[in-house]
C-alpha cells in the first residue's frame, strides 16, 4: 500500500484513456487545488487546509451529500501527507477485516503513517465502531470517516469526540462547470482530444440538474459523449436536448427514515410557519416525489394547524383534518391535490402559537409539582356542608347576564392563554378583555 498512488499513476499512463474506468473515477482530484466547491474548508487559512498542509491532523469525519468529494478528499490528504492509504467500507467490512487492516497498519507503523478511510462509516454498528477505538486512540491509524448522515446521530460519541468533523457542501453551478471543463480538457484521464463540444446551454442545464453532485454530472457527460454520433466534421456535439435525454428523470435524493426525511419535513413545516406557500409546495413536492408516506405529511399538517395557526384561523384545523381523511380515502397520486390545498391554506393563514404556548406552560406547572387542588365550588359533589364553613356555591354562568360572572376557577390564578392580534384571535382577545370587565361587574341574573 505504501506506493498505492505511484502505482496507480504508472498503470494509468500505460492504459488508454477510454479504459481507465468511469469518467467520474478517472477525474478524481489529485491535489487540493483540483478539489472544487469546498472553499469554506480548503480556502487559504481555513482549518482543514492548515491541518493537511502541516500534516497535523489525527482523525477526520467528512459528511455531506453524495458527489461532493469525500472520497477524493481522503485520497488527496493521504497523498499530500505521504501516508499509506487503506480503504474499507461500512457496507462490506466486518470486525475481523477491520482488525486485520488495523494490525497491518500497526506492523508498518515505523515505516509510514496510515490513513484508514472508512466509506459510509455510519453503516458500522456499535461494536464495529468500537473496534477502531484502540487504533485511533494510540495513533496506529489516522481515521477518515465519510458519511452522508449526521455524525452526531449515526456515529458513536467516542469516535466523534476524537475527530475533527467537517461538512462538505453540494457544489454550486460554477463549480460543476469547472469540473466538466477539466474533464473535457484533460487528454490523459478525461475527454480531451476527442473532439467533444459541450454547448454552453447543455453545460448550464447539467450544472443545474445534477443537484451539486459532481459524480452525477460527469457520469451524464460520459453517457452523452458515448451515445452521440460524430458530426461530419468529426466533432461530438452535446446539445441541451441530448443532455436532457441522458439525464432523463431526476431521481430524488430522499431517505424516508433518515436525514433527508427529517430535514425536508422540517423545511416544509417552517415554510408553513413562515407564511411562504411557494416554498411549502416545493418541499411537499420533494417529499411526494421521494416516496414519502402522504399520511405522515397529513399528520404533520394537522399538528401545524394547531401549533402555528391555532385560533388565528380555527378553520385551519378543519382543513387539515379534512385533508388527512381525504388522503386515506383518495390515495396517491390524486391525494397530492388534497395535501397541496391544505398546505397552501395553512401557509397563507394568519399565525398564532398562543394556545401552543399556553398548554406548554400549564403542563410545565403541573410537572413541576405545583398541582393545585380543585376549588370546592367546582367539585362534582352531591352533598354540601352547611353552616358558616360551607364553601361558596358554584355560580351557574347561564344565570347571569352575558354568561359573565366573577368566580375563581383556579386556586392560584394564572394567565396561560394570551391571544395575539392576528386573524380571528384578535377578536378572541377583545372578547376576553370584555368578559374580564363584565365579570368584575358581577351582574345579577
Amino acid at each position: 500500500m505504501d506506493d498505492l498512488f505511484e502505482r496507480e499513476e504508472e498503470e494509468g499512463a500505460a492504459r488508454e484513456p477510454g479504459r481507465l474506468g468511469p469518467l467520474a473515477a478517472r477525474m478524481r482530484p489529485r491535489t487540493l487545488a483540483e478539489i472544487e466547491g469546498q472553499e469554506h474548508l480548503l480556502g487559504p487559512g481555513r482549518l482543514l487546509r492548515r491541518v493537511i498542509e502541516s500534516d497535523r491532523f489525527a482523525n477526520l469525519i467528512l459528511y455531506g451529500p453524495p458527489g461532493t468529494g469525500k472520497t477524493s478528499l481522503a485520497e488527496v490528504i493521504a497523498r499530500t501527507t505521504h501516508r499509506r492509504f487503506e480503504r474499507t467500507s461500512g457496507v462490506l467490512s466486518n470486525v475481523a477485516q477491520l482488525r486485520a487492516v488495523c494490525e497491518r497498519a500497526r506492523a508498518l507503523r515505523d515505516r509510514a503513517g496510515t490513513v484508514l478511510f472508512v466509506d459510509e462509516i455510519h453503516r458500522f454498528n456499535k461494536s464495529q465502531q468500537d473496534v477502531l477505538l484502540p487504533y485511533v486512540e494510540d495513533g496506529t491509524v489516522a481515521l477518515i470517516g465519510a458519511t452522508t448522515h449526521n455524525p452526531g446521530v449515526f456515529i458513536n460519541t467516542p469516535l466523534v469526540s476524537r475527530s475533527l468533523v467537517f461538512e462538505l457542501r453540494s457544489l454550486d453551478a460554477p463549480a460543476i462547470k469547472r469540473v466538466l471543463a477539466r474533464a473535457l480538457a484533460d487528454e490523459t484521464r478525461g475527454l480531451g482530444g476527442q473532439g467533444v463540444i459541450l454547448e454552453p446551454a447543455a453545460a448550464d442545464f447539467l450544472a443545474q440538474v445534477c443537484e451539486g453532485d459532481a459524480r452525477r454530472a460527469l457520469t451524464a457527460l460520459e453517457i452523452a459523449v458515448g451515445s452521440t454520433p460524430r458530426a461530419p466534421d468529426g466533432a461530438i456535439r452535446v446539445s441541451p436536448e441530448i443532455m436532457a435525454e441522458c439525464v432523463q428523470r431526476r431521481v430524488i435524493a430522499y431517505d424516508k427514515d433518515e436525514d433527508q426525511h427529517y430535514d425536508t419535513i422540517s423545511a416544509f413545516i417552517k415554510s408553513i410557519r413562515g407564511s411562504d406557500p411557494d416554498a411549502a409546495l416545493y418541499w411537499l413536492a420533494k417529499m411526494l416525489e421521494g416516496g414519502e408516506d402522504p399520511r405522515f405529511i397529513a399528520r404533520r399538517l394537522v399538528i401545524a394547524a394547531s401549533e402555528d395557526i391555532g385560533n388565528a384561523d380555527p378553520r385551519g384545523l378543519t382543513v387539515a383534518v379534512a385533508a388527512m381523511e381525504a388522503v386515506s380515502f383518495v390515495g396517491m397520486p390524486e391525494a397530492a391535490l388534497n395535501l397541496a390545498q391544505a398546505t397552501t391554506y395553512l401557509a397563507s393563514a394568519p399565525k398564532s402559537n398562543a394556545s401552543c404556548v399556553g398548554i406548554a406552560e400549564a403542563m410545565a406547572d403541573v410537572r413541576s409539582g405545583r398541582v393545585q387542588p380543585v376549588p370546592e365550588h367546582l367539585k362534582n359533589v352531591h352533598v354540601r356542608a352547611e353552616g358558616k364553613d360551607a364553601p361558596a356555591p358554584y355560580k351557574y354562568p347561564h344565570d347571569f347576564r352575558d354568561t359573565a360572572v366573577a368566580q375563581d376557577y383556579l386556586t392560584i390564578p394564572k394567565t396561560y392563554y394570551r391571544p395575539k392580534p392576528s386573524g380571528y384571535e384578535d377578536t378572541i382577545a377583545k372578547r376576553l378583555e370584555w368578559l374580564r370587565r363584565r365579570k368584575k361587574e358581577n351582574g345579577s341574573p
